[in-house]
C-alpha cells in the first residue's frame, strides 16, 4: 500500500503541537484570511445532521479554531457542544463572535493528543484539518487513544483531511494526505467507515484545496 506521506514523517519533532505557532497565526491574520476559512462548514454540518443524533447528545469539535460550525450547530438546536483548540486566540475569536451565545459552549484550550477528556462521553467527534498535521506516528496513536477513550460505543467520527490530491503543506507545516482506506487503517478496527466525500475547498486566495471527509462509527 502506498501511503503518500510527505517527506519529514520521521525526524525531528514537528511543530504542530506548538501553541505559539497557532496563536501567532490568529494574532497576525484575520480569521477570514487563513487558507482553511469557509463562511460555513456545509459538508461537516451535513454529515453531522445525517447521523440523526439527538440534539442533546454531546459533541466535540477538535481543532475548532474560529470556524462558524458552532454557530450553525447552535442554530440547529444542538445544546452540548465542546470546542477544543490548541490556540487560545482562535477560541477567543469565536467567543467574541458568538457574544452571549458563547455561554452555551464548553471551551477547552489544549493539544488533542494530551488533553484530559471525559471517558465514554461524546456521541460525535468532529475534526476538520487537525489529524493531517500529525506527522509523527506516536502523535497519531495518541490521537486515536483519545478518540477511543472519550467516544461512546456507537458514536460517530467525522474527520476531514487533505486528500491524496491535496497540498503537501499548510500554514508553513508539512501534512499527511489521506485516502479513505489509509484513514480507516490509522483509526483502527474499532471504527467502521460509513461514508467518504471529496470536496474542493475554495480558499480566500482563489485557490482550491482537495479535502476528504470521512464518517466512521465506533463499533
Amino acid at each position: 500500500m502506498i501511503w503518500h506521506m510527505s517527506a519529514g514523517l520521521t525526524g525531528k519533532k514537528d511543530c504542530m503541537n506548538s501553541r505559539e505557532h497557532w496563536d501567532n497565526i490568529y494574532q497576525t491574520k484575520d480569521a477570514k484570511q487563513v487558507s482553511w476559512y469557509a463562511p460555513h462548514l456545509a459538508q461537516s454540518l451535513n454529515l453531522i445532521l445525517s447521523t440523526n443524533i439527538s440534539k442533546q447528545e454531546p459533541i466535540i469539535d477538535v481543532g475548532a479554531g474560529a470556524s462558524r460550525l458552532a454557530d450553525d450547530l447552535l442554530k440547529e438546536g444542538f445544546s452540548d457542544i465542546t470546542l477544543l483548540d490548541i490556540a487560545s486566540e482562535s477560541l477567543e475569536t469565536s467567543k467574541k463572535r458568538l457574544g452571549a451565545a458563547a455561554q452555551k459552549i464548553k471551551w477547552m484550550v489544549g493539544d488533542i493528543t494530551k488533553a484530559k477528556l471525559p471517558k465514554n462521553h461524546y456521541t460525535l467527534w468532529h475534526d476538520r484539518a487537525v489529524f493531517h498535521f500529525l506527522m509523527q506516528a506516536e502523535d497519531r496513536r495518541a490521537y486515536v487513544r483519545q478518540l477511543n477513550a472519550s467516544l461512546k460505543l456507537g458514536g460517530h467520527v467525522i474527520v476531514s483531511t487533505f486528500s491524496l490530491k491535496g497540498p503537501e503543506r499548510c500554514s508553513g507545516l508539512e501534512i499527511v494526505r489521506y485516502s479513505p482506506e489509509i484513514l480507516a487503517t490509522e483509526l483502527g478496527e474499532n471504527f467502521k467507515l460509513i461514508k467518504a466525500v471529496d470536496e474542493n475547498h475554495q480558499t480566500p486566495f482563489n485557490t482550491t484545496q482537495a479535502f476528504l471527509y470521512c464518517h466512521f462509527i465506533k463499533q
